[in-house]
């Protein structure tokens, strides 16, 4: 059992009816670790009193409370992430859907998104949320490749990931996302082609490629140091971002943020919501919050969330109020990740001079009256924004 920890009261919220309003719900359960993963997670041994009722019924009380301080603004997204929710199954996942519809009111057309692992998902599970309103699924495919699966500790065969799309496909989920891992030490392009191809042959709308980053403090970063793993090299990366880009525009997936493609209205609206200056309560243990200048993060324990919120106290472990540079430094970072692209008039004077000597370079373009990346400047994303920001 983690330490007593004392709750930190939030200042005033006040969400701006201008911008998108999302929440966002923490699940921390997983069956096991893997090695490449640093998030807020727990497998069954580590939890000791939480199980997922108990955290639910947590949730409950947060959701409540947090109604209760925003004062009732319309949520448009709502995204349930972890861990692993497909864990709590159809029934627990539409009792959760039910508590977020008592406290908050959605839109008529809000996006409900989770997350799934594919090996706790099957046909009656996709049915079961369908039915209780969830509109997207997004599943952990990572790779086809049993070796590559092996080294990320991933638990699912290889072909279980597209059968699962295929399932929730079947089951009336017009949204579908599977997400890759590219860079894990032995994969080949041959693997990661495979890999593309398959998820694109399941027949879903939406892609997201990520980098294989070694955390600090995880397996993966331990083997790695001990010389059994190599790291990945960042020329190798950059080749299978290539990859992977040419194969699904090649498909009908066009990018619209720089590590997600989608086919025209398969767009994760909840992500946008982040990347594009939305607001969010993240519920959960360990979830973030932002509205306004002001962001806050819960406590990570699930015994701590749950003993805090036993006590009728918001699970806030600290929040920051963000200065107006430190607001401008995110915007910028964001939307220049974006297709759509950095609005020229959110840069002042200096930075439009930088922003010329990155256009030069080949970097960005100008596209009406905004900075888009070129497929070079995609692969120095961040490089970018250190330019721009000086």
């Amino acid at each position: 059992m983690p330490p007593h920890e004392a709750p930190v009261d939030l200042p005033a919220l006040r969400p701006n009816p201008g911008r998108p309003f999302g929440l966002y719900i923490h699940v921390p359960f997983c069956i096991t670790r893997c090695g490449y993963c640093d998030f807020n997670t727990y497998t069954p041994a580590e939890l000791g009193g939480v199980n997922p009722d108990a955290w639910l019924n947590a949730l409950g009380s947060e959701l409540e409370l947090a109604a209760a301080r925003l004062g009732g603004p319309t949520v448009g997204t709502v995204f349930v992430g972890g861990g692993t929710p497909s864990l709590l199954g159809g029934e627990r996942m539409a009792t959760l859907l039910g508590m977020v519809r008592g406290h908050f009111v959605l839109a008529p057309d809000a996006e409900v998104t989770t997350e799934a692992n594919p090996e706790s998902t099957w046909p009656e599970f996709f049915a079961a949320i369908r039915a209780a309103g969830y509109t997207r699924v997004s599943l952990g495919m990572q790779s086809v490749s049993p070796r590559v699966l092996g080294v990320l500790d991933r638990v699912h065969t290889p072909n279980r990931s597209a059968a699962a799309a295929r399932e929730a496909l079947a089951e009336g989920f017009d949204h579908v996302s599977l997400d890759l891992i590219y860079g894990t030490p032995g994969e080949s392009d041959d693997d990661l082609a495979r890999s593309v191809d398959t998820a694109v042959g399941a027949g879903v709308d939406h892609v997201s490629a990520y980098a294989l980053l070694v955390e600090e403090g995880t397996a993966l970063a331990r083997r790695v140091r001990r010389g059994e793993l190599a790291a990945p090299d960042d020329d190798v990366l950059a080749h299978r971002y290539e990859l992977v880009d040419a194969r699904l525009s090649a498909a009908g997936m066009a990018w619209y943020e720089v590590s997600n493609w989608s086919r025209p209205g398969g767009e994760c609206g909840h992500n946008l919501g982040y990347w594009d200056g939305g607001e969010w309560w993240g519920a959960g243990p360990g979830a973030h919050g932002h509205v306004g200048a002001t962001r806050w993060w819960n406590v990570k324990h699930p015994n701590a969330y749950a003993e805090m919120l036993a006590g009728a106290a918001l699970p806030v472990a600290g929040f920051e109020e963000l200065d107006g540079d430190a607001l401008h430094t995110e915007d910028v970072l964001l939307k220049t990740r974006l297709r759509q692209g950095l609005p020229i008039d959110r840069l002042g004077v200096a930075e439009r001079e930088r922003a010329e000597t990155v256009v030069a370079d080949g970097l960005l373009v100008t596209d009406g009256d905004r900075l888009v990346l070129t497929p070079r400047g995609r692969l120095l994303a961040d490089a970018v924004v250190r330019s721009l920001l000086g």
